[in-house]
């Protein structure tokens, strides 16, 4: 399984606004191109004086095939709609990992 993490400095004066549009909007745009199995959205706990506030969106998807795919035929569309909104107000880190181990757990 691949997991595409997209990790947001987003200003804090749109910061709430950004993330209900990325709950009610975006991801379900993502979600809808078929590629990806499931995502979730997590806030970074310790912030630096920045005065934005960063946030790792991940998405899971099958393989690497699947999600070179939607890179390609896809994400290009949905990453304007995001900038042209809010350009100027965030900052992007995108990394891909494999997922090599899942839910291991300590043997006593």
């Amino acid at each position: 399984m691949i997991l595409y993490n997209e990790t947001i400095s987003i200003d804090n004066a749109v910061a709430e606004e950004w993330l209900q549009w990325m709950k009610e909007v975006h991801i379900p745009a993502v979600m809808g191109t078929g590629y990806f199995l499931g995502n979730q959205i997590s806030r970074l706990l310790h912030e630096i004086a920045n005065d934005g506030t960063t946030y790792a969106v991940q998405y899971t998807c099958r393989n690497l095939a699947d999600l070179e795919e939607y890179q390609s035929e896809r994400e290009g569309e949905l990453e304007a709609r995001h900038h042209n909104r809010y350009n100027g107000k965030y900052v992007i880190f995108r990394s891909m990992l494999e997922v090599v181990a899942k839910d291991v757990e300590r043997e006593d």
